[in-house]
């Protein structure tokens, strides 16, 4: 929601940008713990229960998102989806996925992303025309209560698609067979400390973290699009959704090339286009008059963003993470990785309202391409530690 609407959304909750970031970071203190959590729970239970029931509960938050409730109970809000959506949801996502792939693991992972980012461009677009059609024709004069109302539409919208993808997941994705989940809490301590054992995890770690700053900026570009540009709301929206159609096709021709190659080289190149894009823009280099450089840097460095998503838990394999340890290394691995989710939401929220118009963004940018160079050097350690290792991904 924020991604695609964050003017519309920032005026309607009447908030600033930092305290929609400090609820983003409740989300992400909760999440911390839910991934750590949440990791050896996806090795002992079936995915396909602990996905219908996070898609339930999820969707109830939307329900009294859509009230539009005072910042208190939307901070809390977020604080609930930290749990919904990490703590039962995350581990099994990314085990079952694993478990589907088999050798393919570069094309399924690009299509486990591609597939979320076709369906949130789709829903992007959709939500985008829904909001313009609930407003007058001069979206200039909409009236607060006429934006309030369609901006309630488009979360109940949300919340409904998250009930039927329940169902979806309740009707095709099988139950994980007993013989592939962990037997107690003596052999889950035992997995999480081999797991924490392996260098591999510990730079897979450290990519995955740079690659998530990167995606936490993503939720700039409406805003960025109208501070630096003077983009109305909807125009600025509309910018937004270039990211979203990115997303599936970077994940998947990533994934497909990391099959043919590897995916630490594709990671390689990922992380190069997010260093260039966003030092462009921190730079200055996109500047007013020029709207085609505008959706061209942002259509590149999402590419280079949705392409690191793609690909960077395809990797377990390539760092020999044992299959039935999967979940317990996706809590370790995401338990690092998704740091960001604790402090980008206010680090955006204070470069930005500390430096308004163009100026706050390019610090943001700044930041992201700094992240950039530490994940290039993460995945060339990873790489290095890969090889060092005997034998293949062990199934």
């Amino acid at each position: 929601m924020s991604r695609i609407f964050r003017p519309t959304f920032i005026d309607i909750f009447g908030i600033t940008n930092l305290q929609l970031g400090t609820a983003f970071s409740l989300y992400g203190v909760i999440a911390m713990v839910s991934y750590f959590a949440g990791g050896p729970l996806a090795d002992r239970f079936s995915a396909r229960n602990l996905l219908v029931a996070a898609l339930l509960a999820t969707s109830l938050g939307g329900v009294v998102m859509a009230t539009i409730p005072p910042i208190g109970v939307l901070t809390l809000l977020y604080g609930f989806w930290g749990l919904t959506t990490i703590l039962l949801f995350w581990g099994a996502l990314i085990k079952t996925t694993r478990e589907l792939g088999s050798v393919h693991q570069g094309r399924t992972f690009g299509l486990l992303d591609g597939g979320r980012g076709l369906f949130a461009a789709v829903m992007a677009s959709v939500s985008v025309l829904v909001f313009a059609a609930l407003l007058p024709a001069d979206v200039e004069t909409a009236t607060l209560a006429q934006r309030e109302q369609a901006l309630a539409t488009i979360i109940q919208g949300f919340s409904g698609m998250c009930v039927l993808s329940a169902l979806l997941v309740w009707l095709f994705v099988p139950p994980t067979p007993r013989s592939d989940t962990l037997a107690g809490t003596r052999d889950s301590l035992r997995g999480l400390r081999q797991v924490m054992a392996m260098p591999t995890v510990w730079c897979q770690s450290v990519i995955v973290l740079c690659a998530y700053v990167a995606y936490k900026s993503t939720d700039g570009f409406s805003l960025y699009a109208r501070d630096a540009f003077g983009y109305n709301e909807v125009e600025a929206a509309t910018i937004a959704t270039v990211s979203f159609w990115m997303r599936p096709v970077a994940a998947i021709g990533a994934g497909l090339l990391a099959d043919r190659f590897s995916g630490s080289v594709m990671l390689l190149l990922s992380f190069a286009v997010v260093m260039l894009g966003s030092g462009a823009i921190a730079a200055g280099l996109i500047v007013p008059g020029l709207p085609w450089l505008l959706l061209a840097t942002i259509a590149g460095t999402s590419a280079g963003i949705y392409g690191l998503r793609g690909l960077y838990f395809a990797i377990f394999g390539e760092g020999n993470v044992p299959l039935i340890r999967t979940g317990t290394a996706v809590g370790v691995v995401s338990f690092v990785g998704f740091t960001p989710d604790i402090f980008m939401g206010p680090l955006m929220g204070w470069l930005i309202d500390s430096s308004p118009g163009a100026a706050g963004h390019q610090h943001v940018f700044g930041v992201v391409a700094g992240f950039a160079v530490i994940g290039l050097i993460a995945t060339v350690l990873f790489g290095r530690a890969s090889r060092a290792l005997p034998g293949s991904d062990p199934v």
